[in-house]
């Protein structure tokens, strides 16, 4: 993953009235934390961050300018406006060349599934520990054609080369198991509809 440079502003106001006003003049609170220094509060600029976090993932790697200084961090935690979907806070762990860090590695699906099959995904993410300037994106699981009976763990995933699984490798990702035909499914809307009529009974 490629560094990408922003410039950030120091905070001097805290609080949430302070928290809208930084959002209001188009910037995203920040904390930047780690290797045992005081956290800085900071402000991101609102339009290029959420760019960021929509090319590189929420594992970007930030090259800040804080004034005079330039500090190397990883986004750790962004936090949503669960209606209005806008960026509210940010998390920023402080991290250094040549460091290796935990996070959490997106699992995407791709292709399609035989006929007659379902896909369940168990899992969404894995646990990874890469240097802090090679996180990958993501990790891919291909489903192309697969049939039923397919069960992909951690361990069954291609991770890039200086990158360690931590989830256990036991864990189950996705399941490619056979779809129920319609004589099944019409069987099991029957029950259901016995065990409701045996319900309202008792």
């Amino acid at each position: 993953m490629s560094e990408v440079r922003l410039a950030a502003e120091q905070r001097t106001e805290f609080g949430k009235g302070a928290a809208r006003r930084t959002r209001r003049a188009g910037k995203i609170p920040a904390v930047l934390y780690g290797h045992g220094s005081d956290p800085k509060h900071l402000a991101l600029p609102a339009l290029e961050f959420a760019r960021v976090v929509r090319e590189h993932g929420q594992n970007a790697v930030l090259t800040l300018d804080i004034d005079s200084a330039t500090e190397l961090a990883l986004t750790k935690t962004v936090t949503t406006h669960p209606i209005k979907n806008y960026i509210e806070h940010v998390d920023l762990l402080l991290v250094k060349r040549g460091e290796k860090v935990v996070v959490d590695l997106p699992v995407v699906l791709t292709g399609d599934t035989a006929p007659g099959t379902l896909v369940a995904q168990d899992a969404t993410s894995v646990q990874i520990e890469a240097d802090a300037l090679n996180i990958p994106e993501q990790v891919e699981v291909s489903l192309a054609g697969v049939q039923a009976g397919l069960q992909v763990h951690a361990s069954d995933l291609s991770l890039p080369e200086g990158v360690t699984l931590v989830t256990d490798p036991d864990t189950l990702i996705v399941a490619v198991n056979a779809a129920p035909t319609a004589a099944e499914m019409d069987s099991e809307a029957a029950e259901d509809s016995d065990d409701a009529g045996t319900t309202e009974e008792s």
